[in-house]
């Protein structure tokens, strides 16, 4: 039985039925549907009222922190100061003391004044423009009704919001792609505009109107969105281009940021100027009155809304897409594309994306291109609600993005003491500094993807507290800034000092370079990078510089797995700090079985472990192969190299995806402790008992060995369900024996005494966890055993332990 979406939380207000620009591209006018022409031209106070008052209701009733509302048309300028005026009170009014508005208007910008520029900074409406690119290329379709040019107007809209009074105002550019521009004019024309976001979006049409194809390409869209790509990849991403961040994001097994990607379900909804509630505008293109609900905000809520069909039918789960789309390999990207365009007389919208050669295409060329760097990420600090999230062991995707933006802030502080103190009369040092603060201001994302590197902070720990020389400073801080250079892919050339016959580049790889060599200059181009050292030239590629096709170039290598893409770092100098040894540079074939077993353990994460995967996917982005002596199955994960974990490959995919959730619990933990006080300064004398370890531990030892416990007892507790035979049998014994410590172990942390009242909120977190654990029927010998082998430890360990300085339960 199809279900309603939790709630909506975007809003569409149309201010105006028309528009002063007549765009032949137009969907509200020049496709299928034809309800406008009997709508009223502009929204009254008591339409504008009773939305808001819906908007409010609805908000309450689900607990919507944030409500989102686009003024929008037609053209919505041409409704006047006082009726945006209006929008604005009436909503602030009713969601006061319920949930944040985020207000925006989106124009075509002709009409955009100082007087409604004021208007907007004194009610703090976000402003969004139409441009197409470049002249040419936006008097193709946005043109005036007598065919005259609106280009001049619409430039001078953008500069008016991009002057220092009026910049907060400014949300961005949409531009409607037509494959006959050119997309790198376009794409410059735009940029050249400084907009803070750029949305490219596909013209709407459905399989009985298809897009242009011109000259019988089978993916022309696909083909202009990768000359973009490849234009904004190389520029170093300067702004944020939503289409491909919402790419990028699926890939990572992350939410989309639009509609028209995703498997997400849609939490939209329109109101119009008579106040009858519609969806989607898009779907006007597919038929006449395919909008409509037949609801207004006099009758109905918003709850009613939800509960019709056509929004049931909007919710793009994979249960609404064709047999083609479900089978597809890139499915939980595109998500079958925007709605409206799988229309098709006679099977409705049951059909894939009229732009599905290019959607796939699209998502596999930008996987394919995707280096190893995670996304830059936006700072949001930790909330209430997001600890205790955490604390019951588990943790989603926004919530693990969160953890890794405030270690990606300590990563920068890092950084910057390390240059601040780095000699001044150290030239390398001192350039590569210059370079670094270029590259933060020019390709932050550049730079902020090579501070993830979950090895950078173990060098700048180790410089700052004087373990490495100072000379160690100006060698990470030249290979930081090289390995910025190159993702940018900009022409920069720099000098930076070599060790052992390696030029390190933190997160790309490493070059052999002649033993004798102290100083490598490496130069960046578009089209890959030099390097030259003692007399050795290496030339790499973009396109050719991978492995083993070009020598002395070992790249790390990238696991590309549905929703998760992982480096395997063997390449590093610096990625021994894990407690094990770190296995040399991996043969090609042990590679590949490292690949397939990812694979494997990734799907059976996804599939038994799907708490899990979200934050796997996001905050997990390195594995270190790790050398166990005599092949003994080891793992770790160190405080200081957030994103990453160190692991012996082990016999079977099945434990390999144990070790994952295993380490991976002490790499989130670690991070929760860098921003948060769990406990009371330690002084070394309180000691306690571990059912797992023989020896005492420290309660922060015992805290991450808890938390990453509750991950291995929730791995038994699912496999007993789904292996077979003796496996189940087995698993069932290791579920009943790590419930019966991991249970054990929170009540001692909890009559510890020593945890801050935030550590106590986290702890009973962890708690209700494993109590519910406590209600599931394991077999009497495997409890039985479970009980037994726990009394015997206590037994031993209290034995060898008899001070009273160690406390073995509360």
């Amino acid at each position: 039985m199809d279900r309603p979406p939790a709630s909506l939380s975007q809003f569409v207000l149309k201010m105006h039925s028309r528009c002063d620009l007549a765009c032949d591209h137009c969907y509200v006018y020049e496709h299928a549907d034809t309800s406008w022409r009997g709508r009223p031209r502009a929204v009254t106070r008591e339409i504008l009222a009773g939305a808001a008052r819906r908007i409010a209701e609805h908000a309450l009733a689900h607990g919507l922190p944030v409500v989102r509302v686009v003024l929008h048309g037609g053209e919505p300028l041409l409704a006047g100061p006082d009726r945006i005026r209006w929008a604005a009170e009436e909503l602030t009014g009713a969601l006061a003391g319920i949930s944040v508005l985020d207000l925006r208007i989106h124009t075509n910008g002709v009409l955009l004044s100082e007087t409604f520029c004021d208007l907007f900074v004194e009610l703090g409406i976000k402003v969004g423009v139409s441009l197409d690119g470049d002249k040419a290329s936006n008097d193709r379709h946005r043109r005036y009704a007598d065919g005259r040019s609106s280009h001049p107007q619409v430039l001078r809209a953008v500069a008016l919001l991009n002057r220092p009074g009026y910049r907060r105002l400014f949300a961005g550019l949409l531009c409607t792609i037509d494959v006959e521009n050119d997309p790198v004019a376009v794409y410059d024309a735009l940029v050249a505009l400084d907009p803070p976001r750029i949305d490219f979006l596909l013209p709407h049409a459905t399989w009985d109107v298809p897009p242009p194809r011109p000259h019988g390409s089978a993916t022309p869209y696909a083909d202009w969105l990768d000359a973009v790509y490849r234009r904004w990849d190389a520029a170093g991403r300067p702004v944020p281009v939503r289409i491909f961040d919402s790419v990028l994001r699926t890939l990572r097994g992350e939410s989309s940021l639009t509609e028209s990607l995703g498997l997400a379900p849609a939490d939209l909804v329109v109101i119009e100027t008579d106040g009858t509630f519609e969806q989607a505008d898009s779907l006007k293109t597919a038929y006449d009155s395919a909008p409509a609900t037949g609801m207004n905000v006099v009758d109905h809520t918003l709850d009613d809304v939800l509960a019709h069909p056509g929004m049931l039918a909007r919710q793009q789960g994979l249960e609404h897409l064709s047999d083609e789309c479900r089978a597809c390999p890139v499915v939980e990207s595109c998500g079958g594309g925007l709605y409206a365009h799988r229309y098709r007389t006679g099977s409705g919208f049951r059909n894939p994306s009229v732009f599905c050669p290019d959607l796939m295409k699209m998502i596999m060329n930008i996987r394919d291109r995707e280096a190893a760097a995670p996304a830059a990420i936006t700072p949001e600090p930790l909330d209430a609600a997001a600890l205790d999230e955490l604390a019951s062991g588990f943790g989603g995707a926004g919530t693990v993005t969160r953890l890794a933006a405030a270690q990606a802030e300590i990563n920068h502080e890092l950084l910057a003491a390390v240059g601040e103190r780095a000699p001044r009369n150290d030239r390398t040092a001192m350039k590569a500094w210059d370079l670094l603060v270029d590259l933060d201001a020019a390709a932050p994302q550049a730079l902020d993807a090579v501070l993830a590197h979950p090895y950078t902070r173990p060098w700048a720990l180790r410089v700052l507290d004087g373990t490495e020389p100072w000379g160690a400073a100006a060698s990470g801080l030249a290979q930081i800034a090289a390995s910025a250079a190159l993702r940018a892919r900009r022409d920069d050339t720099l000098a930076v000092p070599v060790h052992d016959g390696l030029l390190r580049l933190p997160g790309l790889g490493t070059v052999l370079v002649p033993p004798e060599a102290v100083l490598a200059e490496v130069a960046v181009d578009a089209e890959g990078f030099s390097v030259r050292a003692a007399g050795r030239h290496v030339r790499i590629d973009w396109e050719a510089g991978v492995d083993g096709r070009t020598p002395h170039w070992r790249p790390v290598r990238l696991v590309e797995l549905p929703g998760w893409t992982v480096a395997l770092e063997d390449t590093d100098p610096l990625r021994d700090c894990h407690q094990w040894p770190v296995a040399d540079r991996l043969p090609a074939d042990e590679a590949k079985l490292w690949a397939q077993d990812l694979a494997e353990a990734w799907t059976l994460i996804q599939d038994e472990l799907p708490d899990y995967a979200p934050g796997v996917a996001v905050g997990l982005r390195t594995v270190t192969p790790l050398h166990a002596p005599g092949g003994s199955d080891v793992s770790a994960a160190s405080r200081d190299a957030f994103g990453a974990i160190g692991a012996a490959r082990p016999e079977t995919p099945d434990l390999l995806a144990l070790l994952i959730v295993h380490e991976f619990q002490h790499v989130k933990l670690g991070a929760v402790l860098d921003s948060f006080d769990l406990h009371r300064p330690l002084d070394g004398t309180r000691l306690f008992y571990a059912p797992w370890r023989p020896d005492p531990r420290p309660l922060d030892g015992l805290l991450q060995g808890t938390y990453a416990h509750l991950a291995v007892t929730d791995f038994w507790r699912v496999r007993r369900r789904t292996a077979k035979g003796a496996a189940a049998s087995a698993a069932e014994a290791r579920f009943a024996q790590w419930r019966e410590q991991t249970t054990h172990a929170v009540r001692v942390l909890a009559g510890s005494g020593l945890l801050t009242p935030l550590g106590e909120r986290f702890v009973a977190g962890m708690r209700r966890t494993a109590e519910t654990w406590e209600a599931e029927e394991v077999s009497v010998a495997a409890l039985t055993e479970a009980r037994s082998a726990a009394d015997r430890h206590r037994a031993a360990w209290t034995a060898r332990h008899p001070s009273h300085a160690v406390q073995l339960a509360p």
